[in-house]
């Protein structure tokens, strides 16, 4: 016969209805009773207008004797201050409650539910989040050391003292083999590892589960835990497996950054110093507990198959395992040991530099914003050693900075962070130059390549050094370490270079990486300080603070003018549809349609040198490149539109139109449909009536302007592609109750596509019958051309085209100057010169020589590398993926536009369409998070809008396709 394993506990079976009941008979409680998540128990909340109260029904494997410990336990810490729920009694007057259901013995208790924001239902911990986790699991940990109850003795499988037995039981509940061998081999090493220690590990009751399902935060306390809600884990145990626990809990929340369990160590600490024994066995038992949670969650979901709970927390669970097996254990275990007990003494300065005397001016630039790295060049293998080589040709030396970001570490297309902080100093010598050693230590030569030299309080590490002949000796500094041989031949210049590099570690015998992420900068800086003292010279490079730079720019800049997100990164070069902030991360640019061609164009930035050293005036004087870009865009515009005005926005291109059409038509009204968006003058804005642009959009209309039904045939008054007639029937409504009031019309004023909503397409025949009734009073058409034109459509060069209509007038800009300010009206030459009669027109910079020149250079590189042809084949490409998304996520409500110009409409219900414009927030942050910018828009700011450079690629609209269905995915789980 089979023994069942004490760890096979499926959870009681009962219904909603069985659950209320039993709260009415037992414990005299009625209200609208809801399941909350449990991994072996039943709990569900019942509110009701006097309280709000949990019933919890425990599993049956668990004795009333355990039940009475947690109840005790939450009375011994009250003096804590922490929000903790209390037992209440029953009708009878005992706080436990045995019943027979179904042929189940159930005991149950009811308890005061503990206000707050459960810690799950945050996408993403923050740094004082990490940090309270461990600061309450401390102040627990203390709190029960004196607590003792028969109680505690109980047989859990989240007993890390049981954690190898535990995993023996269940790993057959993992079916894939290759898992279950890596589970096996893993946790075995982390057996061996604890083996030694484990007899000196204290053990005392714990909580054994604060993790961020058990613990909530007032809304009145930001990110600081202030209650907890479980004790249904209250056992004997080792001290340290408590923090062992919360430690999983952030490496399951932040696998990006598993280092941040250093911060929920040291908060823990803080109440509970931890022996060394307890440090050396911290590691194996995260390890340990991650490798349970897993093993378990499997079990649990095959025993029961309901048990939502269990099923969505397999993947994290899973997530954190891999983490914690794929990290250098010994690595960590000694960065937790540095946290706990080392010191942060500077390096001293030397008598005796490790090369020498030298220069400062030898010091050289690999950051982000480094001339070096433009035109892409950072992409390039081995760029460093070769902007070295030839500063190192020139002046005989060259020295890279300490804790710079390196630009050519910067990895595009990926949802990692870049490793980009580089933690040494690469020095770049004449080969055979004489290497000394800058302090007193043991030398141990590590491979034929690098030295570890052993100092009192630290290592120093060197490359590119052989000094076998000094293997295992005690020297003193200024000892001559040897020479270095040529790194490499570098056929550009003459003489043979050598590169060696040095780095400190407070880590000892235990080799540091080279570079690191910025989100581990100031951990791994304490480990690994400056060197540049044993070089006599200073490298260090000032760290990046993009808070401080926000705080002055809050200081100087008008705030209305507003940035894109709460905590922006630092954006300081960009390179085609990249953009890339200082700390070298590198994010797909999907909102810019700005930057038509690209960011860092080699081609605009000589072309912008060539005509700055030329000349820069103004179009009063007579030259050759305004006449050349003019008649480009002429020959662009579709007949008859032949004469073009120049200025330097869509604001003012717009603002001219109108002028044009009241002037020439002589008409007093003009009308625009709603919602649109077409720029920030007095006439512009009195045509806009986006509410997200403008709140009191509608409160602020002037009586010349009349606002049209828009036609969205998504969102609008009227749906679907076939609505056009209905949207039509209103305008002619429209129409008359102007002529009644003895109104003329002057001009009809509308995006070919309604870019303000993320890139609806107008419903077919829209604009053919809008101009057609415009024309029929003498009014004129204005098409605001100046977000989705410019071969954006991919298939059109203009928007107009799609609906095929000629307008009288085209407004242009953003993508004309790739960034550099410049808009167009183009219209026929009667209304151009119907305008003349009121007075000349001028615009300082409007068609200066530059702006020509830059607006030239952008039509030549979007026919010279076929952008228009590009934006139709991956904005094909981008707009299938996002309708595969539609598919897999409710979340998507409708997938707009064309080209690369698209947008994504976000809904929390698909039936009534309602706008999730929380989640549009919140997945635009994921997203950052991810390497992607994009952000919402329209009235209800809920559609991602999606306008990237025009250079977009296959590979990264995958990376952007991939990073929005992982977004979606988070924001679905905590949904759940």
């Amino acid at each position: 016969m089979t023994v069942p394993s004490p760890f096979h506990l499926p959870r009681p079976r009962l219904t909603l209805d069985q659950a209320a009941e039993l709260g009415r008979a037992r414990f005299g409680v009625t209200g609208t009773i809801t399941e909350l998540g449990s991994h072996q128990d039943r709990n569900f909340r019942i509110k009701s207008d006097a309280a709000t109260l949990v019933l919890k029904v425990s599993n049956p494997a668990i004795a009333p004797i355990e039940l009475e410990a947690q109840n005790a336990a939450l009375a011994h810490l009250r003096v804590l201050g922490l929000d903790l729920p209390a037992a209440l009694k029953g009708i009878d007057g005992g706080e436990i409650q045995r019943v027979t259901l179904d042929g189940q013995t159930l005991d149950l208790r009811l308890l005061t539910y503990v206000h707050g924001q459960p810690l799950t239902d945050s996408l993403r911990l923050s740094d004082v989040q990490i940090r309270s986790l461990g600061d309450v699991a401390g102040r627990i940990t203390r709190g029960l050391h004196d607590f003792e109850h028969p109680g505690t003795d109980r047989v859990l499988q989240w007993d890390l003292r049981r954690g190898g037995e535990v995993i023996d039981v269940l790993l057959h509940f993992v079916d894939d083999d290759s898992h279950r061998d890596r589970l096996r081999e893993v946790t075995s090493a982390a057996r061996q590892q604890l083996a030694p220690v484990a007899a000196d590990l204290r053990v005392q009751t714990i909580h054994g589960d604060l993790t961020d399902d058990n613990v909530v935060s007032r809304d009145d306390t930001a990110d600081t835990i202030t209650g907890v809600i479980d004790f249904g884990d209250v056992a004997l145990g080792w001290l340290v497996a408590e923090l062992a626990a919360t430690c999983v809990c952030v490496l399951y929340r932040s696998p990006q950054h598993p280092l941040a369990i250093l911060d929920t160590i040291e908060a823990f600490a803080a109440s509970v110093p931890l022996t060394e024994g307890e440090i050396s066995a911290l590691w194996p038992l995260i390890v340990l507990r991650s490798a349970v949670l897993v093993v378990s969650g499997e079990q649990q979901v095959r025993l029961d198959g309901d048990n939502d709970y269990a099923d969505a927390n397999r993947a994290r669970e899973w997530r954190a395992f891999e983490t914690a097996a794929d990290l250098d254990g010994a690595e960590v275990e000694a960065l937790i040991r540095f946290t706990l007990t080392g010191t942060g003494a500077p390096i001293v300065t030397t008598e005796h530099p490790l090369a020498g005397p030298l220069d400062p001016a030898v010091i050289i630039d690999l950051s982000v914003t480094s001339a070096g790295y433009d035109a892409g060049v950072w992409l390039e293998p081995g760029i460093d050693a070769r902007i070295a080589a030839d500063v190192a040709a020139q002046l005989g030396h060259a020295v890279t900075r300490y804790g710079e970001y390196r630009l050519s570490q910067t990895r595009i297309n990926t949802a990692e962070e870049s490793v980009t902080l580089v933690l040494g100093v690469e020095v770049f010598l004449p080969a055979s130059s004489q290497i000394t050693a800058p302090i007193a230590g043991t030398v141990m030569v590590v491979d034929s390549d690098t030295v570890r030299l052993e100092a009192g309080h630290f290592d120093l590490w060197l490359t590119g050094i052989d000094a076998a002949a000094l293997a295992g000796q005690t020297i003193d500094a200024g000892t001559i370490l040897g020479t270095v041989p040529a790194s490499s031949a570098d056929a550009r210049h003459s003489s043979a270079v050598a590169r060696v590099t040095l780095q400190t570690s407070r880590l000892r015998g235990i080799r540091p990486p080279f570079f690191v992420a910025p989100s581990h900068a100031a951990l791994w800086q304490r480990v690994c300080p400056d060197p540049s003292a044993l070089l006599g010279l200073e490298t260090a490079r000032p760290l990046v603070d993009a808070g401080a730079l926000l705080q002055r720019r809050d200081e100087s800049f008008a705030r209305v003018q507003e940035h894109y997100y709460e905590a922006p990164p630092q954006i300081e070069r960009g390179w085609q549809h990249h953009l890339i902030d200082t700390h070298g991360q590198a994010y797909v640019d999907m909102v810019n349609n700005v930057t038509t061609v690209g960011h860092g164009h080699p081609r605009i930035a000589e072309a912008a040198r060539s005509q700055w050293s030329l000349l820069n005036t103004n179009s009063r004087f007579h030259y050759e490149e305004l006449v050349r870009f003019t008649e480009r865009l002429a020959e662009l515009a579709p007949d008859p539109l032949d004469t073009v005005f120049l200025v330097n926005s869509g604001t003012e291109a717009v603002d001219l139109a109108l002028r044009l059409a009241l002037s020439y038509t002589g008409h007093d009204t003009v009308l625009a449909v709603r919602e649109a968006y077409h720029g920030w003058s007095l006439a512009a804005d009195a045509v806009s009536s986006s509410v997200a642009d403008n709140p009191r959009a509608f409160e602020t209309r002037p009586d010349w302007v009349h606002l049209v039904e828009a036609p969205n045939a998504v969102r609008g008054k009227y749906r679907g592609a076939d609505s056009a007639p209905l949207y039509l029937d209103d305008l002619d409504g429209d129409l008359q109750l102007l002529a009644d009031d003895g109104r003329t019309v002057a001009a009809f004023i509308a995006e070919p596509v309604f870019g303000n909503a993320g890139g609806v397409l107008l419903p077919d025949g829209y604009l053919t019958g809008v101009y057609e009734r415009m024309r029929a009073r003498g009014a004129l058409c204005i098409a605001d051309e100046v977000q989705v034109s410019y071969a954006r459509l991919g298939k059109h060069f203009w928007g107009t085209e799609q609906q095929r209509v000629v307008p009288d007038i085209i407004t242009i800009a953003k993508a004309m100057g790739n960034g550099h300010p410049l808009g167009a009206v183009i219209t026929r030459r009667d209304i151009a010169e119907r305008f003349a009669e009121d007075g000349p027109f001028f615009s300082s910079a409007g068609g200066s020589p530059l702006s020509c020149r830059i607006g030239l250079t952008v039509l030549d590189i979007m026919r010279d590398e076929g952008l228009q042809q590009n934006a139709e084949v991956v904005g094909r490409y981008l707009k299938q993926g996002l309708e595969q998304l539609g598919e897999r996520f409710d979340l998507v409500g409708a997938v707009y536009g064309m080209g690369l110009y698209l947008g994504v409409e976000l809904v929390s219900n698909r039936a009534a369409f309602t706008p999730a414009t929380g989640a549009a927030a919140r997945l635009c942050d994921e997203l950052l998070l991810r390497g992607c910018i994009v952000q919402p828009t329209g009235d209800f700011k809920n559609v991602l809008k999606i306008k990237p450079p025009l250079c977009l690629t296959i590979d990264s609209s995958n990376h952007f396709l991939a990073s929005l269905a992982d977004a979606l995915g988070i924001i679905a789980l905590s949904a759940v």
